[in-house]
């Protein structure tokens, strides 16, 4: 089902696509749509739509909003890797490591902006109502993924090493949750109960899942293969605050710790394969990532219960029980 409801959500994306193509802008075009047409786990857009079909609409009236949901994902992306450092995407070169940052920069901008076209002509899909119910949902979202990027990013940039594991938490359900997760069921629910459900079920439900989800991506760019897709271990090398991290950090000796700290002040440009290598056997000395691995469990355990609650009364369905599926899968995936 994530190809099928992705592979028509991305159809959507290129009519818009290729409007634009009509009259491309050099240095533009071709950059905006290079991250939405690699290969992607399409989560999000299809998570908009099974809510629609499960709570009682049809998938084409949420094709808009889950075209709009891609492009948003794709442009944050692009910011994303600038902001990071990151140097692969879905098996790729990153878009500034290809264009250099100037134009991916200029790109990713340009993509965030067509993501706002298929949310404007959802005023003839849905009505006027449901389309600012909609934007509205949106603007909620941009507004609580910023602030978890900005504690990402100014945790590492100002080198806070007192980071704890509520903290990372609070951070992913911002940065992740909200808009991986809780924006895709409310904007979909939204569409599905044509604005009479209450939104507010879902984050519990959302909060579980997509915090479950990250983790399981933080775990990944460890011991991922070679079809992850990102750098492997580019977290060590970004210095990023993951749950592995803080727990090896809280675990070890104080002189080891110090060494954690003085690694961490360090631009990523010098962080080096041995310092990368040190912070992994650290991690591994003290059990982090089967740590992490057990908060990821628990956090599907309270996904299993919040599905009960949240979709219960809703009849069988074949969206349904894909949203029930996912709640494993997020923690399986490689």
């Amino acid at each position: 089902m994530l190809k099928e409801y992705g592979d028509a959500a991305r159809a959507t994306m290129e009519r818009y696509f290729a409007a634009a193509a009509a009259a491309p802008s050099p240095y533009l075009h071709d950059l905006v749509v290079d991250y939405p047409r690699r290969p992607g786990k399409m989560l999000r857009s299809s998570l908009c739509i099974a809510h629609a079909r499960a709570f009682g609409a049809d998938a084409e009236s949420a094709m808009l909003t889950a075209a709009a949901i891609e492009m948003l994902h794709n442009a944050l992306l692009v910011h994303d890797d600038i902001q990071d450092g990151s140097e692969e995407r879905r098996g790729r070169p990153t878009l500034h490591a290809e264009h250099g940052i100037p134009l991916a920069l200029n790109a990713g901008d340009m993509l965030m902006l067509h993501s706002l076209r298929p949310l404007m002509d959802n005023t003839d899909r849905i009505g006027e109502r449901l389309a600012l119910e909609v934007l509205l949902e949106t603007e909620v979202m941009a507004r609580e993924s910023a602030e978890g990027q900005a504690l990402e990013l100014g945790w590492r940039d100002l080198n806070v090493v007192s980071v704890t594991e509520a903290d990372y938490l609070k951070m992913v359900l911002k940065k992740t949750a909200w808009f991986s997760t809780i924006y895709p069921a409310r904007v979909g629910a939204i569409i599905g109960s044509n604005g009479r459900v209450d939104t507010s079920i879902f984050m519990n439900f959302g909060f579980f899942l997509g915090a479950a989800f990250q983790i399981r991506d933080d775990i990944l760019n460890l011991v991922g293969d070679a079809g992850y897709g990102k750098e492997l271990a580019g977290d060590l090398y970004e210095g990023k605050r993951t749950l592995m991290l803080i727990h090896a950090r809280q675990s070890c000796s104080k002189r080891d710790r110090a060494k954690f700290d003085k690694i961490l002040a360090l631009p990523r440009r010098d962080r080096t394969v041995e310092h990368a290598s040190w912070l992994r056997a650290a991690m591994d000395r003290h059990g982090s990532i089967d740590h992490a691995r057990r908060i990821a469990e628990g956090l599907v355990g309270a996904a299993h219960h919040e599905f009960s609650r949240v979709y219960g009364h809703l009849p069988d369905s074949r969206d349904k029980r894909f949203i029930a599926a996912l709640i494993p899968w997020v923690i399986e995936r490689s």
